[in-house]
């Protein structure tokens, strides 16, 4: 089998791949020896005459996952690496629903070891409802006021 090393350059160059990435279709290689130009070497690339194998890039599958793990260690998420405001990284509801986790399973924890009563449970599982706490320590805050020891 002929080498047609310039239509091998030529069309390597035209396709940006190394030379050994070029193969020629055997049915058409008499086109193939023809072909002396950049635009023959074009025409036959579009007609597959000349089959141009793709190039093969780096993965970066096991870049992602380094970074991923590095990520949930907490590196790479200081405030050098920050861009949107906290609103923006953590949403209100988001924020929302882990504080009324968190005072739901206070107030219950209080409710099953006898520290409240179910009355005192329910005033402050709506009053948590309805966003009457800051935080968990405004909970604490409130029930001491009312005479509980917390």
């Amino acid at each position: 089998m002929p080498e047609f090393q310039l239509q091998r350059r030529l069309a390597a160059d035209i396709a940006g791949v190394g030379l050994n990435n070029i193969k020629f279709n055997p049915e058409r290689l008499e086109e193939v020896e023809e072909a002396l130009t950049r635009e023959d070497i074009k025409k036959l690339i579009k007609e597959r005459a000349v089959i141009v194998n793709p190039k093969r890039g780096i993965s970066s599958g096991r870049l992602k996952e380094r970074k991923h793990k590095r990520r949930s260690k907490g590196e790479g998420r200081k405030h050098g690496s920050r861009k949107g405001k906290s609103g923006a990284r953590t949403g209100d509801k988001e924020i929302w629903i882990n504080k009324i986790r968190k005072i739901r399973r206070y107030i219950r924890w209080l409710r099953d070891n006898n520290v409240i009563d179910k009355h005192t449970y329910r005033l402050l599982y709506k009053r948590a409802k309805g966003n009457y706490f800051k935080n968990l320590s405004d909970v604490k805050s409130y029930l001491r006021q009312m005479g509980h020891k917390v």
